[in-house]
């Protein structure tokens, strides 16, 4: 699997480009600008890959911005974890928060649920419910490619902040535990924001949620 990352929109977003087969699926669309959205075009088409999908770790504004344009020109399905959908139905009041006019979504995604060997053409993934930054929050682990697409969970030193709607510190800390560093420490981190980076330098390095065993004072 090819995986190509542009850093999109006013917030520094993470969209990721997955490629395999010549079959293209899109995580995270947070495209702002139309020349954000022709960059991903281009480099499909320079690699001859059909899009097949969106898939959303979850449904904050900066990760859904692009998704009506990329619907616009492609008709494929999006996938979102359907625990609680009230982002995606607020979609418009999220905009606006954070001074962006747009438009509630005319559809509903189709469910991403949590699950082992989720399959989409080529593309196999473990779905893992890491809740806590976003009640719906999804990461999605590749094994064969060694690879977990985080969204905003894990950063590189850092996690996904608490303070919105249903934001819970101590769930997205358990979230990472338990779902994230049981993960191979060679796996590498996809994050939302920032650089990518390794479950194993999380589990030595990152300040906010130690491993098991590391914690102050064990």
């Amino acid at each position: 699997m090819r995986v190509k990352s542009f850093t999109v929109n006013p917030f520094a977003e993470n969209t990721f480009l997955l490629i395999e087969d010549e079959k293209a699926l899109l995580v995270d669309p947070g495209f702002y600008k139309r020349a954000e959205f022709d960059a991903c075009t281009k480099i499909m088409h320079d690699l001859n890959a059909d899009l097949i999908g969106i898939l959303l770790t979850h449904a904050h504004v900066d990760h859904i911005l692009g998704v009506s344009a990329v619907k616009n020109e492609f008709d494929i399905p999006v996938y979102l974890n359907h625990e609680d959908l009230y982002l995606w139905k607020n979609f418009a009041s999220q905009a606006v928060m954070f001074g962006f006019q747009t438009r509630d979504f005319d559809f509903e995604p189709e469910p991403l649920n949590p699950q082992k060997n989720w399959n989409i053409g080529p593309f196999a993934f473990d779905v893992l419910f890491t809740p806590g930054h976003a009640p719906e929050h999804i990461s999605l682990y590749s094994e064969k490619d060694q690879v977990v697409i985080a969204g905003d969970s894990l950063f590189k030193g850092g996690i996904g902040r608490t303070d919105l709607y249903k934001g819970d510190r101590d769930l997205l800390v358990q979230s990472i535990r338990e779902k994230l560093y049981t993960l191979p420490d060679k796996t590498q981190v996809l994050p939302g924001h920032g650089q990518a980076t390794t479950i194993g330098y999380e589990k030595k390095h990152n300040e906010f949620v130690k491993a098991a065993g590391q914690e102050s004072g064990s």
